[in-house]
């Protein structure tokens, strides 16, 4: 399937989940990630979710990461840029939603990219080869394709992996891992 049709099939099955089918395979999802071996770093970026969009509830992952005493980096969209800026979690940070519903930090301390070691990334669908289908604005494309070569990619899904995506390109920036609630992709 290309990214059009798979944009439009995970939106409406998302669409149709309920509150608790969510907040259940978020969960699942959470518990998956504790046993994955990327413990070792200390800056992990982490998107916080669009409930309207019924995203995967990335609270849990938070917890996790909290509960590991890692740093917490959250990231603010500029729509005119496509750019992200990412910030520090700390206790004192206000988080706010944008005009597009996104929770983003409204100020804090700046982290550089380079600091980035591991990114949860967003996304609608995900093939077996590690490609990802997003919302098509091209925000995690852009900013992955800043990062370190070593820095981990870990998608969240609540469904599991497309065969193939037909019209990937050669600015994707491919996943390293896919958690869904019942298995974990390693690619």
């Amino acid at each position: 399937m290309n990214k059009k049709a798979l944009r439009q099939k995970y939106s409406a099955l998302r669409a149709n989940l309920s509150d608790h089918e969510i907040d259940e395979m978020s969960l699942l999802i959470a518990n998956h990630i504790i046993h994955l071996d990327i413990w070792q770093h200390s800056f992990y970026q982490l998107f916080l979710s669009i409930e309207s969009k019924k995203e995967v509830n990335t609270e849990y992952i938070l917890q996790v990461l909290a509960g590991k005493d890692k740093n917490i980096v959250l990231s603010v969209s500029d729509f005119s840029t496509q750019e992200m800026t990412h910030f520090l979690l700390t206790d004192t940070t206000k988080i706010k939603k944008n005009n597009h519903d996104i929770p983003e930090p409204v100020d804090g301390l700046e982290v550089p990219v380079s600091k980035i070691n591991v990114v949860f990334v967003p996304l609608l669908a995900f093939d077996e080869k590690g490609n990802r289908v997003g919302y098509g604005k091209g925000f995690y494309d852009q900013f992955l394709s800043k990062c370190n070569s070593k820095t981990l990619k870990i998608g969240v899904s609540f469904y599991e992996a497309e065969t193939i995506i037909s019209d990937t390109s050669t600015t994707d920036i491919q996943l390293d891992y896919c958690v869904t609630p019942t298995k974990v992709y390693n690619f």
